[in-house]
């Protein structure tokens, strides 16, 4: 279609100026530019978020009835308590958030108002209104102005519900918010948090901004209030952290969240991916501008630092790279563990000299040995620079006489590893920040953790690792790299290339586990996944134990990817890669497209985290 219309318009162009034909000729990069960017611009409207909504975020009248049957199905239909603290919020927002309340499909809820000594003289009359029109509306009046905390208190004294839920007065819930929450207490009465997706609503309505979640993800939420809103907590939970806290406010939903997640279990925490509230983006608000309300970096540091000086005093907390985002280091054992660094190469002594001269010069973290996997090298300056290296006191070479097998490579070195900690080199590595292997060491030794993996540039600096999702790739999709490409300062999708966090994999070209637990799940799969796939297999079968693998950005590497060994390009290897992808698809099946650290509502055809057209979220 666009070129057709390109040739139309420039059909246009040579007989509106057939006595100077040179225009066209002289515009024809000027023209092609401009229908490029009426192209992009056309897609891009294409699959807009508001394009998603409509398609699929709008409640139909089929999709109403739907979720009316699927109500009168409920067994358990417990009342949900909405507390609602509010300060003179104009009237418009006010009634606004109200109604949204009203208008849920689910009827079972009671809305606790605290009314925070208002001055404008429209709270006292619309509340009363309210409350009279609506006996599940209950509101408390407090003599002075106390702040968020105090007010929250109060509106959550007069809550008498099993489930308290939370909404800000000038912000909205979908009409299904309700119905999805306890569609998931039916399925799971033993649930103590679920928290959903949202976005931004500004001043006409206008919805923006989807924020689509990643399910319970401990190390991101320590760098971020990731879940923020709805949440609905167990009652008897919120009793016994103790309500909101004083001295936490700008990040006292937070400080809540921080304690209330520390008395139950992941499997009782569920997160619902579907857009169920909506942040009114108002002058004055956090929702607006984080920047309005800079005291909450210092509230959520504080309410971190209180809950891990319980856990553990010497693990610190610090300002994160982005508003509101933190960093938490923790501490190294006195008796600094031993790091096994195995590199396999087949001859490239350029590269490695590159990636071994990094280590060796940039490497803060002194207690480690390099393993260098020497696999049928033939060239002779390589060969003799090979000799060179075992003079080195921390270096050894090894020979593996065997056609090349990254697995069986590294799982050979494995065994003359010297270290209780084993990390997997590619040798087109380089070290770029010194504090890389320290960083990597202070999560790997953490018992909940399995493989830690670093943030990886390309050559040019964009992005080549941050993390690996599931099923990226489209029908035939094994894994992807997150945000693969971006630019090397970007943050990402939320901030999540600056974040500390957990996802399913991470890859083997710069990896930390312990030497124990890769012996534990048998080590790379060296019979079936020789080259691809060896890593993302071993990362889902240390997740199958309990274990969470970690991806941090403040350990950072150059990945000069495929130099050594070339791309999948030719037919031989593209055979064994179809291979290898069968091989996963058959051995992990639909939790390749299940990764709880990647919302469904986000595209397994690309690594950007953009939006999926269509979601992968059930029809209700």
């Amino acid at each position: 279609m666009f070129k057709k219309i390109r040739e139309l318009f420039a059909r246009f162009c040579i007989l509106y100026y057939e006595e100077d034909g040179s225009f066209f000729y002289k515009s024809k990069k000027v023209l092609s530019c401009v229908f490029r960017f009426v192209k992009i611009r056309v897609i891009n409207l294409l699959y807009s978020y508001q394009i998603w909504i409509f398609l699929y975020d709008r409640l139909s009248k089929k999709k109403i009835i739907s979720i009316k049957e699927a109500m009168k199905k409920f067994n358990y239909k417990p009342t949900i308590s909405i507390v609602m603290p509010v300060y003179n919020t104009p009237e418009k927002w006010l009634r606004l958030s109200i109604e949204s309340v009203i208008n849920q499909l689910y009827e079972n809820w009671e809305l606790c108002i605290a009314d925070d000594g208002s001055t404008a003289p429209h709270i006292r009359t619309t509340l009363r209104e309210y409350a009279v029109k609506d006996s599940r509306i209950k509101v408390v009046w407090r003599e002075f102005n106390g702040h968020i905390s105090l007010a929250t208190n109060s509106a959550l004294d007069i809550s008498t519900s099993p489930f308290i839920a939370f909404l800000d007065h000038d912000d909205e819930l979908s009409p299904h918010a309700l119905f999805h929450v306890v569609d998931q207490l039916n399925k799971n009465p033993q649930l103590d948090i679920i928290y959903s997706d949202e976005d931004m609503m500004d001043e006409k309505g206008r919805r923006y901004d989807p924020h689509f979640k990643s399910d319970w993800n401990p190390d991101l939420f320590y760098s971020q209030n990731y879940i923020c809103h709805f949440t609905t907590y167990r009652a008897v939970l919120v009793s016994e952290a103790g309500g909101l806290r004083l001295g936490f406010e700008g990040a006292q939903d937070y400080d809540l969240a921080i304690r209330c997640t520390a008395l139950t279990t992941p499997s009782k925490i569920y997160h619902i991916p579907r857009i169920l509230y909506h942040w009114r983006a108002i002058a004055g608000s956090t929702a607006k501008n984080i920047s309005e309300k800079s005291y909450a970096d210092d509230a959520g540091i504080s309410a971190l630092r209180d809950y891990f000086n319980k856990v553990d005093s010497q693990i610190t907390v610090e300002k994160g790279l982005l508003p509101t985002t933190y960093r938490v280091r923790y501490p190294i054992p006195h008796l600094l563990p031993k790091i096994s660094l195995i590199i396999p190469t087949r001859n490239a002594h350029k590269l490695v000299r590159s990636c071994i001269e990094s280590i060796l010069n940039k490497t803060l973290y002194p207690n480690y040995e390099i393993l260098l996997v020497d696999n049928q090298s033939d060239d002779p300056e390589s060969l003799a620079y090979f000799s060179e290296l075992q003079l080195h006191d921390k270096i050894k070479v090894l020979k593996y006489d065997v056609p090349f097998n990254y697995s069986s490579i590294n799982n050979f070195a494995v065994t003359h590893a010297a270290g209780d900690i084993v990390g997997l080199i590619n040798n087109d590595v380089e070290v770029i920040d010194s504090e890389w292997l320290g960083e990597m060491v202070s999560h790997v030794v953490r018992k909940d953790i399995g493989v830690v993996g670093a943030k990886l540039l390309y050559s040019n600096g964009n992005i080549q690792h941050a993390g690996i999702v599931l099923g990226i790739g489209g029908i035939a999709g094994v894994a992807g790299h997150s945000h693969k490409n971006y630019r090397q300062n970007d943050y990402g999708f939320r901030g999540r290339l600056v974040l500390t966090q957990n996802y399913s994999a991470v890859t083997a070209a710069c990896a930390l586990v312990r030497k124990d637990l890769y012996q534990q799940v048998g080590g790379l799969d060296e019979n079936f996944l020789k080259i691809a796939f060896n890593d993302v297999d071993f990362c889902l079968k240390v997740r199958k134990l309990g274990l969470r693998n970690l991806w941090t950005p403040y350990a950072l590497l150059y990945h000069h990817e495929s130099v050594s060994r070339g791309y999948e390009d030719t037919p031989e290897k593209l055979s064994r890669f179809r291979n290898e992808s069968s091989v996963m698809r058959s051995r992990w099946g639909s939790l390749l497209k299940t990764d709880p650290f990647y919302n469904p509502n986000l595209t397994l055809e690309h690594e950007n985290f953009s939006i999926a057209f269509p979601p992968r979220t059930e029809n209700i």
